[in-house]
């Protein structure tokens, strides 16, 4: 039996940017987080960097403004990415008041003004400015953030539970443009439920698992994206797509990223047959920033119909291999890969979402009542390709600020009342199950084969082609059958990809991520994408 729920405000995503919301509004408020599966199942969770702050004396704001401008190929949005930066120093100490339990740096003088804490550097920075737990920050900031999370009495994790669609007043036909809340399937009891808050705050991930190899968890499907632009708001710079370019190529290994310190102590990739290609492609070879070394690889394999390449570091000494490498030597050995003797197979995975639902500086969307934040969003930070470790800090920056903005209009916005139940009478249980196993399939593999790391506009328009057809029968699909997490995350990701592909389409040069072989150059103009939905309606 489908129940009816009411809650002020209603967070979908239990990641960082979700629970650090909740954590920040004030603990009268009656607050749902919705989570697909369990809580630990996003990508905060697995997140090995770090945040990027101002937290060193000799740093500046200024100079993490000038790297993220210059990473972002001149299209980020000089004053997201200034509010972002001047907002990250109390952004992190919130998160060690949180008791997130950040490596302490065992030179620091406090009493001579040292930050206690150790920073670390990564590409694309001019000064120390990454803190972090060892190589597991997202495990540490995710399970401070749960355990607080936990201990409030008014916050209400839901696990199991899929979003499906946004409820507004135009859906409705009512006065208005309002969020009033959402129908989510209840994946234990297979019941569509209806859930009416105050406030709804999108926080769902971003989009990677459109692609065939995505270093992302399965739940990375874009559903907040495809929700918001069905609800009537706006998606900005979807064609910007990160890839990383080294995952293992396993049938049984998903999401296995392999550290590019591997290259950075010697490993060198090769062709099936033993020879070397990196070289070719820039005078840095397998130093080469992770984007140019990502397109090489896609260009070869595309070049010789291949399924993977090969990262070989076997030419080490085993000792120095095993002592340098102990969990990844161990990790491999479990698939059968001995890595002081075995050729690595490595295929590139779309790794982060640059661009998402248009939001301003309180994470609000074009539509009333309802807020993007984290990976879903658009902020204008990122730019055509994303500083490292600046996500996370988007996450902590961006919910603090929704936050605020929320309590600010408390008194102003009533409980919505008299939400239709989902309705499933016109529809039947599903035979063709199969149907929808082979549309994630082919969607996932033409998505890889032509809007991956390399365009062209034959791609892009084969592309476009096939997303129609399969939207058209996605929908035929999802109108007549009970839906389930496989139907829900596959309509939204057909949805997403069109978005992409259109995105991909309007861009007529190569900036940052998006790459093509039809305007190889850099127009003198940067400019977002923007795309405006027809009409907001299913």
């Amino acid at each position: 039996m489908s129940q009816h729920f009411s809650h002020d405000v209603l967070i979908i995503g239990s990641g960082a940017a979700g629970m650090t919301l909740a954590l920040n509004l004030p603990n009268n408020l009656r607050i749902a987080m919705l989570s697909k599966g369990e809580a630990a199942s996003g990508s905060t969770y697995w997140a090995q960097g770090g945040i990027a702050a101002v937290l060193d004396a000799t740093d500046s704001v200024e100079a993490h403004i000038a790297d993220t401008l210059v990473a972002g190929a001149n299209l980020c949005r000089e004053e997201a990415v200034r509010f972002t930066v001047e907002q990250s120093t109390e952004a992190i100490h919130w998160l060690i008041d949180q008791g997130v339990p950040f490596t302490r740096d065992d030179q620091a003088v406090p009493e001579r003004g040292d930050f206690s804490f150790h920073l670390t550097r990564e590409g694309g920075h001019s000064h120390r400015r990454i803190i972090h737990a060892a190589d597991a920050t997202g495990a540490a900031v995710f399970d401070t953030l749960q355990a607080k999370t936990r201990a409030c009495p008014n916050i209400e994790l839901l696990e199991h539970r899929v979003a499906i669609d946004l409820i507004t007043e135009r859906k409705l036909k009512r006065n208005g443009e309002r969020c009033l809340g959402a129908y989510v399937l209840n994946t234990a009891t297979g019941e569509v439920d209806t859930f009416a808050a105050r406030f709804v705050i999108l926080a769902t991930g971003g989009a990677a698992k459109v692609y065939l190899y995505t270093s992302n968890p399965d739940g990375a499907c874009g559903d907040g994206i495809a929700m918001a632009w069905r609800a009537g708001c706006r998606v900005g710079n979807m064609e910007f797509n990160q890839f990383h370019p080294t995952c293992l190529y396993h049938p049984q290994a998903k999401s296995f990223l392999l550290t590019e310190a591997l290259r950075g102590e010697g490993a060198i990739l090769t062709l099936p047959n033993g020879e070397r290609f990196m070289p070719r492609f820039d005078e840095r070879a397998e130093l080469a920033p992770r984007d140019i070394v990502a397109r090489a690889i896609d260009h070869e394999m595309k070049r010789l119909g291949i399924d993977c390449v090969y990262l070989n570091i076997s030419h080490k000494p085993a000792d120095f291999i095993r002592s340098h490498f102990p969990t990844l030597y161990e990790n491999c050995l479990t698939f059968g890969i001995d890595i002081t003797r075995d050729p690595i197979p490595v295929v590139p995975a779309a790794h982060y979402t640059c661009g998402g639902v248009v939001v301003d500086h309180h994470g609000r969307t074009d539509v009333a009542g309802l807020y993007a934040i984290g990976e879903t969003s658009f902020t204008g930070l990122h730019g055509a390709n994303r500083l490292a470790s600046n996500s996370l800090l988007e996450c902590f920056v961006y919910a603090r600020s929704a936050a605020l903005d929320i309590q600010k209009q408390l008194r102003e916005v009533g409980m919505p009342f008299g939400l239709p139940s989902w309705d499933a009478s016109q529809v039947r249980d599903s035979d063709e199950d199969v149907i929808i196993a082979h549309n994630w399939d082919e969607l996932r593999r033409f998505m890889w084969d032509y809007v991956g790391i390399v365009r062209t506009h034959k791609r892009l328009t084969r592309a476009n082609h096939r997303i129609q057809l399969l939207l058209a029968e996605i929908q035929e699909f999802y109108s007549n059958y009970h839906v389930s997490r496989d139907l829900i995350e596959l309509r939204n990701l057909a949805q997403v990809a069109e978005l992409i592909i259109s995105s991909a389409m309007q861009r007529r040069e190569s900036r940052g991520l998006h790459y093509t072989l039809d305007a190889p150059r850099q127009l003198p103009v940067a400019f977002d994408t923007i795309l405006v939905p027809p009409n907001g309606n299913d």
